[in-house]
């Protein structure tokens, strides 16, 4: 297929796709694309939905002498002319093909050979802009930390075969498959990492190893990728910065559109606020996945998105695809890993929008509690109380609950830790005057 035209140009990107024509400080060409809502269509001809991965892709970037053109895959050969050089990248693994990028410009490269805890390497490679190699360089140390990260609490790198690789774009960010693209400006992060870089590395395990067989379920991409934000915290820092993050989260959570509708949906659909979940793909996703977590316990919360991420739970390298997924089939990988039916759970908190709130009534040493839901389905959840300098746990469903306290003026909290999603007044109304 031969074809030609007018590249679409980006209004607002990554938000509003299309090429980027950008220049430098120093006034050099800097081009990217990002087109994860609109589709690859905007660049050239293709199949624009999540389930058609081309299976190998080869590009060509030529480009004006001084230019590096950074892609997917690995680097195959750089051919010079007298005005020009061209670069041809070629990936030989399935990937989205809204992550089939191109970034040119003033660039350096650092790289270096990361050993994986599972026997082998592979490169990390950032092309940054020439002139800020310091800057560089420290967020280019972030890389193996992060790594290990990932693949100690989730698994593999899935595509060790070519590279783990970031580049800097005139964008934010976006999850292009094996480059990165990073627009942060090297910004400090107020929790000791680049949370960008962070969040877009998730996705090479949630988006591109795991990719949504439609974008309904595309909260299985951010609600993950948004949750790695805060375990990461945890596993650098400990629990403080864990709940705090958490809670950072929980406040942009909106309810104004089930997680998933169960209903063929384009990225458009998902995103717009009338239509769709918007941004509670990322933080409700997270937070579903808190919640989650703390119900089953880690051992079967992490074998479970094991078996979402990779297929199998067995993921050594050599032994696993990339593949597609619904929430179906992590709910599947719950039941199996739990033993028990847990689809309750996503009838509350991801097919419908509203969330459970947990009722409570006292009277004098008398505290009743039952949980008031929308979701037709059981609902019943251990609840940590804090009585007094006690921590108690009590078992609560849709059923009222009696228990009896020390004493009458003996001071209570329900669940201190903030460890379960549910609806509470005070979130809901800074929520909306953040919205405003």
């Amino acid at each position: 297929i031969n074809y030609e035209g007018q590249p679409h140009v980006a209004e607002r990107a990554p938000w509003d796709g299309g090429y980027v024509w950008s220049k430098t400080e120093s006034g050099q060409p800097w081009i990217a694309t990002a087109v994860q809502g609109e589709g690859c269509d905007l660049i050239w001809p293709c199949l624009d939905h999540p389930t058609f991965e081309p299976q190998q892709t080869d590009i060509r970037i030529r480009v004006p002498k001084g230019l590096v053109a950074a892609s997917n895959g690995q680097l195959i050969e750089t051919t010079e002319g007298d005005d020009w050089s061209e670069y041809h990248w070629r990936s030989e693994q399935s990937q989205n093909n809204y992550g089939i990028a191109l970034n040119i410009g003033p660039y350096d490269k650092l790289e270096t050979t990361y050993h994986s805890r599972y026997g082998h390497e592979y490169p990390l490679v950032f092309y940054y802009l020439r002139g800020e190699k310091e800057k560089a360089q420290k967020l280019f140390a972030e890389f193996p930390k992060q790594l290990e990260f990932y693949e100690r609490v989730i698994g593999p790198y899935p595509f060790y075969a070519e590279k783990m690789g970031v580049v800097q774009t005139p964008h934010l960010g976006m999850e292009h498959q094996t480059i990165n693209a990073y627009g942060q400006d090297y910004k400090p992060g107020k929790y000791d990492f680049d949370w960008l870089l962070q969040h877009e590395l998730a996705h090479e395990w949630f988006g591109n190893q795991v990719t949504n067989t439609d974008w309904d379920h595309m909260w299985l991409h951010e609600g993950f990728g948004t949750y790695m934000q805060p375990l990461y915290g945890q596993y650098l820092h400990g629990d403080a910065l864990y709940h705090t993050m958490m809670y950072d989260q929980r406040i942009g959570i909106r309810n104004e559109h089930p997680i998933v509708s169960n209903k063929p949906m384009s990225e458009d659909d998902v995103y717009k606020a009338d239509r769709g979940p918007g941004s509670d793909i990322y933080q409700k996703g997270a937070w579903v996945l808190h919640t989650l977590r703390y119900l089953i316990g880690d051992e079967a919360f992490f074998n479970a998105t094991q078996q979402l991420v990779y297929g199998t739970d067995d993921p050594k390298p050599g032994n696993f695809k990339p593949h597609f997924a619904d929430t179906q089939d992590f709910i599947d990988a719950v039941n199996a890993e739990t033993g028990k039916d847990m689809t309750w759970f996503f009838e509350h908190y991801i097919y419908q929008a509203a969330l459970p709130e947990l009722v409570s009534e006292r009277d004098g040493d008398q505290l009743t509690l039952h949980f008031k839901s929308a979701a037709k389905a059981p609902f019943t959840m251990p609840v940590e109380i804090r009585v007094g300098g006690e921590l108690r746990t009590v078992v609560v469903s849709k059923e009222a609950k009696t228990i009896t306290l020390p004493s009458n003026d003996v001071h209570i909290v329900l669940d201190p830790e903030s460890k379960i999603l549910r609806q509470q007044d005070y979130l809901d109304e800074y929520s909306a005057f953040e919205a405003k």
